[in-house]
């Protein structure tokens, strides 16, 4: 393995993506809110990246989410930033602005401050968005892992793992 700061596991799931979308000729791009940037890193450390890697946007705040995808503020005050619709949205503004055939979008709360009852430290949404297709895929996973470190990679492998064709 190259010398790398990322988990060998984010590098070889990231390696995966990248040669698998080359093959089926499809762009990728992620928006990220609690992996802070974490799955466009995995994705950009794998030579060769640069053909399938169109862009990544990193939406921590709400304000940014708004801004740089589209996401409506009714669906944050509505649903919250940690919540299907949000995701949904900006997968869906994601995709509008790139070049990519496939889009990833995360939000989640990592801790070790900030979950309630309903949405507990661990609790990460994702949603996938394809160009050209009505297909709705967003999930929630609440991680077992309660640590900061352990969500944000928990997540960002299961983003990954969204990617492939």
């Amino acid at each position: 393995m190259p010398d790398t700061l990322l988990p060998k596991s984010l590098v070889d799931l990231a390696t995966r993506v990248i040669e698998e979308n080359a093959i089926a000729g499809r762009k990728v791009a992620v928006a990220e809110s609690c992996t802070g940037g974490l799955v466009s890193a995995a994705l950009t450390e794998i030579p060769g990246s640069s053909a399938v890697f169109d862009r990544g946007f990193v939406t921590y705040s709400n304000e940014a989410k708004q801004e740089m995808l589209g996401v409506k503020g009714d669906i944050i005050e509505a649903f919250g930033a940690v919540s299907i619709a949000c995701v949904y949205a900006m997968a869906q503004g994601a995709l509008e602005r790139s070049e990519a055939d496939v889009v990833v979008a995360i939000s989640g709360i990592a801790g070790p401050d900030g979950g309630t009852e309903m949405k507990p430290v661990g609790t990460v949404v994702f949603a996938r968005a394809i160009r050209g297709s009505e297909e709705k895929d967003a999930e929630q996973r609440i991680f077992e892992e309660k640590d900061r470190g352990g969500v944000r990679r928990h997540a960002a492998l299961v983003a990954l793992e969204l990617l492939l064709p």
